[in-house]
């Protein structure tokens, strides 16, 4: 009796077993493109309209005169941040000519202690190298980290050499507070638009009208955005 009650019982726990785990790959799923926590509660009584005018001193990729805008509020820290970065690298090829990307800083410092100081770097390239270093410099610095605060800080001066600049200046600008001001600012602006975390962006289409894009959606999400945005 007790060998056959176990005959049953293995199966059943296979089962079981394989519905748990099933279950895991689901959740999992489903918070791929969920933003990690935003630092303040503010945030949810946002709106998309307190978004900052798009203006010179912006780090802007792409279409001179472009039919959609995305701007991002990222965290160079945050792992969904790094995804969605080779998700916008996609999209700006996909659509050349039609999109531009802007980037914010929206560094999480209470999750991520090292975002604040990255932040500072790819500003710091911007001002010693000129404004078009800033892409280089920041494709570098997600490339290089493995998220949730494991990059090595010396990678920030290797990337800086490596791109040819002065590491002088470089590290004089990184012991300042000179680029300070611009990464609080966008901060702030990332939690009045009403940011729940990271990545946040804010879709503009040609007619103005603004679209929440919450989190690291894939590709293909993204695509139906433009796509609808483009259509108006």
């Amino acid at each position: 009796m007790e060998t056959q009650k176990m005959n049953y019982a293995v199966p059943a726990a296979i089962i079981i077993a394989g519905v748990v785990v099933a279950g895991a790959i689901v959740w999992s799923i489903g918070k791929s493109a969920t933003p990690q926590p935003a630092a303040s509660a503010d945030a949810a009584t946002g709106s998309l309209e307190a978004m900052a005018p798009i203006g010179p001193a912006d780090h802007i990729r792409g279409a001179a005169k472009p039919a959609v805008t995305i701007v991002e509020y990222s965290d160079t820290e945050c792992p969904y941040c790094k995804r969605f970065h080779m998700t916008m690298q996609d999209i700006m090829k996909k659509y050349d000519g039609k999109i531009a990307w802007v980037y914010r800083h929206f560094p999480i410092k209470e999750r991520h202690q090292k975002s604040f100081n990255e932040a500072k770097a790819t500003e710091c390239a911007a001002k010693i190298g000129g404004k078009d270093m800033f892409w280089p410099y920041i494709d570098a610095v997600y490339a290089a980290t493995p998220s949730n605060d494991q990059l090595d800080p010396a990678e920030l001066t290797r990337i800086a050499v490596n791109l040819k600049l002065d590491a002088a200046k470089f590290a004089a600008c990184q012991a300042s507070t000179d680029v300070e001001k611009t990464i609080n600012d966008q901060r702030d602006n990332a939690i009045a638009t009403g940011a729940p975390g990271t990545p946040w962006s804010i879709l503009v289409g040609p007619d103005g009208k603004k679209y929440a894009v919450n989190g690291a959606l894939p590709m293909e999400e993204v695509s139906k955005l433009v796509d609808m945005a483009l259509k108006k």
